[in-house]
């Protein structure tokens, strides 16, 4: 088999210290190692010392079973993973929504339907149902996790609660959640089963699961979350292997079925559900 040239030395190396890479099967679909960095978020992806799990782990390890393409999964923050696949650095951009930025960059399957809704510790505060319900209550600050991007939308948003320096920055759900419980903000903005999954897994936090207001706005509605395969770093086989496989994971119900495993319903409803 004629192998492109690849930088075998630091790919092995990173890889073999995290314990991740993936068993090429038999008859393999991909000719190379597909490389994949990816970043803790809620339950989809779980990031412990040097073991990565979560719904997205499992769904690539299944697809490196099934399809015969090796997978190296490495962790990082989420906002290196988006430079990563901005300037050709990774192969696949996962999980993420689908939006025009990213569309540019490279080819969305869609894996399910979900949307960021806003929550908050419950209070006695009026429900807020629209971005400018939001804007008009100065006194309420707002923390998001750097590098998510839910959309035009979701983007004007942020924009203008920065503008008004009602807006913090953090680097990840847990952070956020820590935020929340110690009042440092009011509100966030993310999809449901980010946050939820967060404090499932932290004791610090982990009481806010049975506290959290989830509200929809109307300028965030439902949309796409799933994969980019990049444009830049693909060979055409081998993003028509992974798009092929991917299509039919997303077929499946695999993924759905995941996301009951790992979630409340009370956590998925009105947030995510099947496509």
């Amino acid at each position: 088999m004629h192998w492109p040239f690849l930088d075998l030395r630091t790919l092995a190396t990173t890889v073999l210290a995290l314990g991740l890479c993936l068993p090429m099967g038999v008859g393999a679909a991909c000719s190379r190692v597909i490389t994949a960095p990816i970043a803790a978020i809620g339950l989809s992806v779980i990031v412990e010392g040097d073991t990565i799990s979560g719904i997205y782990p499992d769904m690539l390890r299944s697809l490196a079973e099934k399809d015969g393409c090796t997978v190296a999964m490495t962790a990082v923050p989420r906002a290196r993973l988006e430079v990563l696949f901005e300037s050709g650095r990774a192969d696949l951009l996962i999980p993420a929504s689908k939006t025009p930025k990213r569309d540019a960059q490279g080819t969305f399957i869609a894996l399910i339907h979900n949307r960021p809704m806003l929550m908050s510790i419950q209070s006695n505060r009026p429900g807020i149902k629209t971005a400018r319900e939001l804007l008009d209550q100065p006194g309420l600050k707002v923390a998001v996790v750097r590098g998510y991007d839910y959309g035009p939308a979701y983007q004007d948003l942020i924009a203008a609660l920065g503008q008004q320096g009602r807006l913090m920055l953090d680097v990840d759900g847990l952070s956020v959640a820590r935020l929340l419980k110690a009042g440092t903000v009011d509100l966030t903005i993310m999809a449901p089963t980010i946050l939820a999954g967060s404090v499932q897994g932290d004791e610090r936090v982990r009481d806010l699961l049975d506290k959290l207001r989830i509200e929809p706005l109307d300028e965030l509605p439902w949309g796409d979350s799933g994969v980019y395969l990049s444009n830049t770093t693909l060979s055409p086989p081998d993003k028509a292997a992974l798009q092929e496989a991917l299509e039919r994971a997303a077929r499946s119900g695999d993924i759905w079925k995941s996301f009951q495993r790992y979630y409340s319903p009370v956590i998925l409803k009105g947030s995510v559900r099947p496509l």
